[in-house]
């Protein structure tokens, strides 16, 4: 499995496995893979089209296409609550693409090891230079290896917030009547 941060246990990589051939038959590209445990266990997959977004519909269809692929490999033998979402709109950084797409838009960044004394970075992206991801902080722009990565997400702005919008509405995603159906609250954790 690539370097990435779209599956980080061992269990989420085994699932990864399983699960990006079947999306990505279908059109999709997984986005993070996460097995959240508890009394009972929730699959969480976030996915979109190639050119972002994903419609209620697409999950799912992603969903029971999913569900028979896991039923058939079976790495999970507890039952499991199977959860299909699009990033959100504060959305996890997962791939090295990710952070040249969003350059530009507020992130928070979170490292392995601590770099220069520190494992937490929230400022402005700044691109991608070979392997590694730029991040305009108070003290100037830091290169991050993007293997020292644990966790990233975009910050959610205002003008992250109008920007996204603006391309739903411009790839006619958007139906004003439905406004209010919009979902802002993104992923859970912080």
């Amino acid at each position: 499995m690539s370097n990435d941060l779209i599956a980080k246990s061992a269990i989420d990589r085994r699932m990864a496995e399983i699960i990006t051939p079947v999306i990505e038959d279908m059109g999709y590209e997984l986005v993070r893979v996460r097995l959240m445990g508890g009394k009972a266990e929730t699959l969480q997959i976030m996915a979109e089209k190639p050119d972002g977004g994903i419609e209620v519909d697409d999950c799912a269809e992603i969903s029971n296409a999913v569900s028979v692929a896991l039923d058939v490999e079976a790495p999970i033998v507890e039952a499991y609550t199977l959860e299909v979402s699009s990033p959100g709109i504060d959305r996890p950084l997962t791939r090295l693409k990710d952070f040249e797409e969003f350059e530009g838009y507020e992130a928070k960044i979170e490292t392995s090891e601590m770099i220069d004394g520190r494992k937490r970075f929230k400022g402005t992206l700044a691109g991608v230079e070979g392997d590694e991801v730029l991040i305009n902080i108070a003290e100037g722009t830091v290169g991050l290896h993007f293997d020292w990565l644990a966790d990233a997400k975009l910050v959610l702005t205002d003008e992250l917030i109008k920007d996204m919008l603006k391309a739903r509405k411009d790839a006619g995603l958007l139906n004003e009547e439905n406004f209010d159906q919009i979902e802002t609250e993104g992923s859970e954790e912080d």
